[in-house]
């Protein structure tokens, strides 16, 4: 059964271009947390899924998935949330509840997790994201948002955030001196500098050229600025970090950084690359070093990193824009043309 009418912008084929659209929530479920949409980050996988570039893509689709919402329903039996609570949706809105992975908070690795968007929910509707006056979510997946977090600067922490806080996590207790490196300075990279800093840790930014050293090291407090293509710069920086996140969401030479992690270090893939990446296993097996990937967070994580934000008193780097300039908004993210996250004022845009 059909819930409330709501209105998003959506794609309607591969060009990627939202427009106004109009669909139905479904009913609200004794679980359920219903919402109105006060703000949702734009993210580069919205990008693949509008263009239909990972050819999965069901239209009409309205992206979305970091949404920061004040709500305005709750289900009979939701015990987390009540009306008027600020709360945030990241990028999954299910899984099975019942296996290993769930059991142990890694329900973001659940074979029934269902996406926040293009995806089928439990009871056959269709997920529909953020860019929309209102969406519905169960209790489970659904975080708060702290009273002392601006909704607009919780949007990116919902899935760039904790994108970058998951594998970082695990430095938390570390009682060495963590060396980090973050390779590329986008919407990820620039969180992944900010939280491995308020970790600790001795940060060098890896990117392509000189252009973003300043941003780096001024605007968001690395330690180090390394030029990858600068091969006497890589040299002087050989074996020296205890890791890499990589947040390099195109392809890339990834043999060329492992050649900076010392014995033991890792390369934490997290940038969503959809061509194969090649290396020498020699790499690998001669330093003792290791690759891993990190998908998002979960549930518990993204909590973590709403609090973490707050207690280190952390600050997004973020551009505010009307949905009406969605599209113009998506044009410049391809160019890298934003500093460093675009996050649209759902709540304060006309939609129709």
């Amino acid at each position: 059964m059909e819930g409330r009418k709501v209105t998003g912008w959506a794609a309607r084929d591969s060009s990627g271009i939202l427009s106004p659209y109009t669909f139905h929530l479904r009913k609200t479920g004794p679980e359920d947390v219903v919402f109105k949409v006060l703000y949702c980050g734009v993210d580069h996988s919205d990008l693949h899924q509008i263009r239909n570039e990972a050819h999965y893509t069901t239209y009409p689709l309205v992206p979305g998935h970091e949404v920061v919402g004040k709500v305005i329903e709750v289900g009979s039996e939701v015990k987390k949330f009540g009306v008027g609570d600020i709360v945030g949706v990241g990028c999954m809105v299910g899984s099975c509840e019942e296996c290993t992975r769930c059991k142990t908070n890694k329900e973001q690795y659940c074979k029934n997790m269902v996406f926040t968007y293009n995806a089928i929910y439990k009871d056959g509707s269709f997920t529909q994201g953020g860019f929309s006056s209102a969406m519905i979510v169960h209790q489970n997946y659904v975080v708060n948002i702290p009273e002392k977090l601006a909704p607009e600067q919780a949007a990116p922490l919902l899935c760039a955030g904790v994108t970058a806080y998951s594998p970082l996590k695990q430095f938390i207790d570390s009682k060495k001196a963590i060396k980090a490196g973050i390779l590329g300075l986008g919407g990820v990279g620039h969180l992944g500098v900010l939280i491995a800093k308020a970790m600790g840790h001795h940060v060098t930014v890896i990117s392509s050229s000189d252009k973003k050293r300043e941003e780096a090291l001024t605007d968001l407090g690395a330690d180090c600025f390394l030029v990858s293509s600068n091969s006497a710069e890589m040299n002087k920086y050989k074996s020296s970090l205890d890791y890499v996140l990589d947040t390099v969401p195109v392809n890339h030479k990834i043999q060329d950084y492992l050649s900076l992690l010392d014995v033991e270090g890792k390369i934490l893939m997290v940038g969503a690359v959809p061509e194969p990446l090649q290396f020498s296993a020699s790499g690998l097996i001669l330093g003792g070093t290791s690759i891993s990937g990190s998908f998002i967070g979960s549930i518990q994580d993204t909590q973590e990193i709403l609090d973490f934000w707050v207690e280190k008193g952390l600050k997004t780097k973020i551009e505010v824009v009307k949905m009406d300039y969605v599209n113009k908004a998506f044009e410049r993210m391809e160019k890298n043309d934003v500093r460093y996250r675009f996050v649209l004022d759902v709540a304060g845009s006309n939609l129709e």
